[in-house]
């Protein structure tokens, strides 16, 4: 049976977004467990999907959603989509 990753609350999330409600992330994938912390206002987040086809975009978002609380399709990545350093787009709170 697969653990539940540790989720920080979505409030601390949304209060690390900017004026425009764009979240920076770190993203490591290949990770042995789904996880995300706050570090240093940035969210680090580990996947264990891999880096082919999208595959860890797709988990890193489905998390964050979890996360906050939204539908996924409600997130898009604006900057990073191909390198570990990412900015999402948040829905309005």
């Amino acid at each position: 049976m697969a653990r539940k990753p540790a989720l920080p609350d979505a409030a601390d999330l949304r209060a690390l977004a900017d004026a425009q409600h764009c979240l920076s992330l770190r993203v490591t994938p290949n990770a042995s467990a789904d996880a995300m912390s706050i570090n240093d206002c940035v969210v680090q987040v580990r996947v264990t999907a891999t880096p082919e086809a999208g595959k860890a975009n797709a988990a890193v978002l489905a998390l964050l959603a979890r996360a906050l609380g939204v539908p996924k399709s409600s997130l898009s990545i604006v900057r990073g989509e191909t390198g570990r350093d990412k900015r999402l787009q948040l829905p309005p709170a």
